[in-house]
């Protein structure tokens, strides 16, 4: 561990540590990078934390807008949850600081790079396959690999005796990570699913649907190609109209989700995440797709939006899938254009109504009045043509039922009759063959 080392530093407990336990295995330098992903922090007191604890200098690197703009927004166009659930704000963020991470790494030469994550969590395959995409070569370190602590108590301990100051209370030292899409906690009581989320002392970007207020609060957010521009009809960039919809959506406890998930490394684990304004811009972009996409392209839009949440779950934001979907998902956006009416209430999200100059929705094709454009008589024929399948299936049960053909027999006398044409072609019905 002899050399330069440039360590991912957040300021919390586990780089806290990381810092002062380099040093003691060697490290000649240790210079701490931190993004600035809007995540809550002292930014005053960061790099004086950082020095204090053997660091020889803090490059904080301002990555808010491009965090936005070239990640979140692809999650938008996207529009699938990990799991139904997770809108992906660790994950989404990760890739972009692993890059900036590698940048300073190649920058300064550094002789490897250092992460604070566990050998059980996500964080270490999102970081590592990130610096790789950049600077494939440069050795990691892992501590929680290789040292000897074995618990965030430990951790606590190691700080204690070398007289260094906690950078969380004990009794409040959840495992958070947060930014400017969301928060998310671990740890503690909530380790145990059993445990009800003691959300009054936890949340940080939302109330308690509970104490939010009894009145309801309507928001229009409006999109153009997929992405969210404006609020209430004032345009607004895009760092902005997510800390704008941060604020609206957290005072009503919307976005808080309890969620026991499926870890890339295959262990479940239980944490709460806070996505106030993520998961309104979800449900709105959602319904306009409704106004703007046709079934198939939704269908299938559908199916890839899946494997999509999957690889930026797994740290493969990188990858040529993952670019590939997004470059298709790019292309469903062009017609996404508009503004839906949202309810916020007491953590619940609705629907109030949805406008596009691209609908595809007509009142006149979908009244119970005739119009122009569609006769009632037609879905005759399209109902018998789209059930021929079904129809001739149930026409070939019939003829054989009234054969007395024993189905079972005729299937195992069709696989293994070497003859050419078949010879129970004619079976079951004299005429079922060229029927």
């Amino acid at each position: 561990m002899k050399g330069k080392i440039v360590l991912a530093y957040s300021g919390g407990l586990d780089t806290t540590v990381i810092i002062p336990w380099l040093k003691e295995q060697g490290a000649t330098e240790v210079i701490a990078v931190t993004g600035d992903v809007g995540q809550e922090c002292d930014w005053k007191g960061l790099e004086k934390k950082a020095l204090a604890t053997g660091a020889s200098k803090l490059v904080v690197l301002d990555l808010k807008k491009e965090f936005v703009t070239d990640y979140l927004w692809p999650l938008v166009k996207a529009g699938s949850p990990y799991e139904k659930k997770y809108l992906l704000g660790t994950s989404a963020a990760r890739p972009l600081l692993a890059k900036a991470l590698a940048e300073v790494a190649i920058k300064e030469k550094a002789d490897a790079y250092a992460h604070g994550c566990t050998g059980k969590g996500n964080d270490q395959v999102r970081f590592e396959l990130g610096v790789k995409a950049f600077a494939p070569e440069l050795p990691v370190i892992a501590p929680w690999r290789t040292w000897e602590l074995q618990s965030r108590d430990d951790e606590i301990a190691y700080l204690e005796k070398r007289g260094i100051p906690l950078p969380a209370k004990k009794s409040d030292s959840y495992s958070r990570d947060d930014n400017l899409w969301h928060v998310s906690h671990e740890g503690l009581d909530l380790e145990d699913p059993c445990n009800e989320p003691k959300l009054k002392g936890m949340l940080k970007m939302c109330v308690p649907p509970a104490e939010a207020p009894d009145a309801p609060e309507y928001v229009v957010v409006g999109f153009e190609k997929g992405v969210p521009i404006a609020l209430n009809g004032k345009e607004m960039g895009p760092v902005e109209i997510v800390y704008a919809l941060n604020a609206v959506a957290g005072r009503h406890g919307v976005g808080i989700l309890d969620l026991v998930e499926n870890r890339v490394v295959g262990m479940k684990s239980r944490g709460v995440y806070e996505t106030p304004g993520g998961t309104v811009i979800m449900a709105a972009h959602d319904k306009l797709e409704e106004l703007c996409l046709d079934r198939d392209l939704i269908s299938w839009k559908t199916h890839n939006a899946q494997r999509f949440a999957e690889l930026v779950y797994e740290g493969q934001w990188f990858s040529p899938l993952r670019e590939a979907l997004s470059a298709f998902f790019d292309s469903t956006q062009t017609i996404v254009s508009g503004s839906v009416r949202l309810k916020l209430w007491k953590g619940s999200i609705t629907a109030a109504g949805a406008a596009s100059p691209n609908s595809l929705y007509s009142a006149s094709l979908a009244s119970f009045t005739t119009g122009p454009l569609y006769s009632h008589a037609d879905s005759a024929g399209f109902i018998n043509l789209h059930g021929l399948p079904t129809k001739v299936r149930a026409r070939l049960k019939a003829a054989a039922i009234k054969d007395g053909v024993d189905q079972a027999a005729l299937d195992k006398k069709a696989a293994r009759d070497g003859a050419w044409p078949p010879s129970w072609i004619k079976e079951p019905g004299s005429g079922a063959a060229g029927d």
